[in-house]
């Protein structure tokens, strides 16, 4: 019989509509306990591969370079790898000293970056997939509501570098959905249309056929006008 420690122990990635597994960690800036620290805010906890790497590199200048766009969304931000945390200093500081990209240049990244040597976090999160790299974190994205429910999740291989104005818009998209309880269709943008959820009777199909604020392309497909300044006023701070 094989010994039980010999066993790989598989850990199930959570999943959307799950709350966020909770953890205490060391960061770059001081102890955290995720995700009760940030509680009433959306934020987006992601993975990176390793320190001192270009994609990770380039992404950690974006996303720092953009942070106040995502504080001003309600929107606070959280890294992690499994580096340690005189590794993160190092390669942190070498990106505002040294590292110029696409005109950004002595860019300060202020938001935490986790220590996870001991992959405790990354595998709790599924951040880990051995079929990619067994020893990195492969590129994850964990969008978590006011309330620690996780929302969205994105997963990118280690050679794909991400789209942080999709991330953005799936921030922006998630708070809209939720304050004006609509869907939003491919590639919505603020003041694009949004769809009116699917008709639960024959008379509300009916209904809606006929009703002049929608534009309904069958009973299924209505969609309404909402325009970008009522979303921004209702998502972004001044």
């Amino acid at each position: 019989m094989e010994d039980i420690k010999d066993q790989e122990v598989v850990v199930s990635m959570p999943r959307i509509g799950d709350k966020a597994p909770e953890f205490k960690a060391i960061t770059t800036q001081g102890d955290i306990n995720f995700p009760s620290d940030y509680s009433g805010s959306w934020t987006i906890l992601f993975s990176h591969p390793a320190d001192f790497t270009p994609v990770c590199t380039s992404e950690f200048m974006t996303f720092a370079t953009m942070e106040e766009k995502f504080e001003k969304a309600n929107c606070k931000l959280v890294g992690l790898s499994i580096d340690g945390l005189y590794s993160h200093i190092a390669w942190l500081r070498t990106i505002k000293e040294k590292i110029e990209y696409k005109g950004m240049k002595d860019v300060e990244v202020k938001f935490p970056l986790i220590e996870d040597i001991t992959m405790e976090v990354a595998k709790k999160y599924g951040m880990i997939q051995p079929n990619e790299d067994s020893t990195k974190a492969v590129r994850a994205v964990f969008f978590i509501d006011p309330q620690g429910i996780i929302r969205a999740i994105i997963y990118y291989p280690l050679s794909l570098g991400r789209n942080f104005d999709e991330l953005y818009r799936v921030i922006i998209a998630l708070q809209a959905a939720d304050e004006f309880n609509i869907a939003t269709p491919a590639d919505w943008e603020p003041g694009d249309d949004v769809i009116i959820g699917p008709a639960g009777s024959c008379g509300t199909a009916s209904d809606r056929m006929n009703d002049g604020e929608l534009d309904c392309k069958d009973w299924f497909f209505c969609t309404k006008k909402l325009d970008k300044q009522t979303v921004l006023d209702r998502i972004i701070r001044k």
